[in-house]
């Protein structure tokens, strides 16, 4: 399977930028799209932003211009800048991946165990 891990998640005040990484490991055949998702307490968990395999990219409206979503396919890790946060961006975020793996046929959805923004001053 793939293993998905987080980091970069933390405390920031409104206005600042974080920069969080996904990185995926495991038995990878090729991982196709990829994205973020957010789940605050309020709400269901909500696409953030993806990126496929060739670079094509979709926000949220609610992120676009100040997020930017990126991916390493030579390092398997895809990343999400931040900037300009808002409260409102507070929430888990969540990596996930479209992927095959070597001992199995087809492609299957994979997630990471969140990370957690708080934009707060």
């Amino acid at each position: 399977q793939v293993h998905l891990v987080e980091s970069g998640g933390g405390l920031v005040q409104p206005g600042g930028s974080l920069r969080l990484s996904c990185a995926a490991s495991g038995s990878i055949f090729s991982i196709n799209a990829m994205g973020w998702y957010r789940h605050s307490r309020r709400k269901q968990r909500d696409l953030v932003a993806t990126i496929t395999n060739g670079g094509n990219t979709n926000y949220a409206d609610s992120v676009k211009g100040r997020f930017t979503i990126s991916r390493d396919n030579a390092k398997n890790t895809m990343y999400l800048q931040m900037n300009n946060l808002k409260p409102e961006d507070t929430a888990v975020y969540y990596c996930n991946a479209v992927a095959q793996v070597t001992a199995l046929p087809g492609e299957y959805d994979y997630w990471g165990q969140g990370t957690q923004v708080t934009v707060s001053s």
